[in-house]
């Protein structure tokens, strides 16, 4: 048998790649986060699947379920929201896995960043004004951040921020921007991105975390902020410049 990691988007159940649903749908055991992943997907599992929700699952609990699946010879479709390379805890199953012998493989999903560029119609690398992105969080009652990611060492770069699982802490996040990025640089705020009730807050670093607590969110967003969010004057890029020397093959 074969553990699958299976990246299941942001939260439209019609957001998991084609890889991920056909192989969904031959695993005969599904662990899922109940509270991210969509029940919607669960349709795609075969008759019979058994379904495990592993919200409030322990680690050693979610192992269990893994080892078990192995030993009755099931392969397993463990679902991750978003794409499981980013902030999904997804390593240290794998480092399970590996003492235990049980072979897994990885299916990349749609990250919610992604979901969230395009929810605002924002390419996040724009030609002349920016071409970085930063994906990190901030460390509160969660693992601490290792030396030197931290927000205010970060911000220096000036590059794009995307920040996940940071909704509740929007002040901390604005204090510590705030001296490397301005009150006027633009940010913005996706919450659920992709689903029905998604919402987008758009404004400057100054005021979102006013509008993030006026809108009542807490959780399930992202935060952005930096320069391409609010680009319109920049130059076109090299990639299809009439001046870029061009082969016929």
């Amino acid at each position: 048998m074969t553990v699958y990691f299976i990246g299941a988007g942001p939260g439209a159940a019609d957001l998991i790649t084609v890889r991920g649903a056909r192989t969904l749908a031959a695993c005969r055991v599904c662990l899922y986060a109940g509270s991210l992943v969509p029940r919607e997907l669960l349709a795609e599992c075969p008759p019979g699947a058994r379904l495990v929700d592993t919200a409030q699952l322990t680690l050693d609990e979610i192992t269990a379920e893994l080892l078990r699946a192995h030993e009755e010879g099931h392969d397993v479709a463990r679902l991750h929201s978003g794409d499981p390379s980013v902030f999904s805890a997804m390593a240290e199953q794998m480092r399970r896995l590996d003492t235990a012998g049980v072979p897994y493989e990885v299916v990349p999903g749609v990250p919610a960043f992604a979901a969230a560029a395009a929810a605002l119609k924002r390419e996040l690398t724009v030609p002349t004004v920016g071409q970085s992105v930063i994906l990190t969080r901030v460390a509160q009652r969660a693992t601490p951040m290792p030396e030197g990611e931290d927000l205010a060492t970060l911000g220096r770069s000036g590059a794009l921020i995307v920040l996940h699982l940071a909704a509740r802490y929007a002040d901390r996040v604005v204090e510590e921007l705030l001296p490397h990025y301005g009150a006027e640089c633009p940010a913005a705020v996706v919450a659920y991105a992709s689903r029905p009730d998604e919402v987008v807050i758009r404004g400057t670093l100054g005021e979102i975390a006013g509008r993030l607590t006026e809108a009542g969110i807490l959780r399930t967003a992202v935060i952005m902020v930096g320069r391409t969010l609010g680009a319109e004057q920049f130059g076109d890029s090299h990639l299809y410049s009439p001046e870029r020397e061009r082969h016929v093959c």
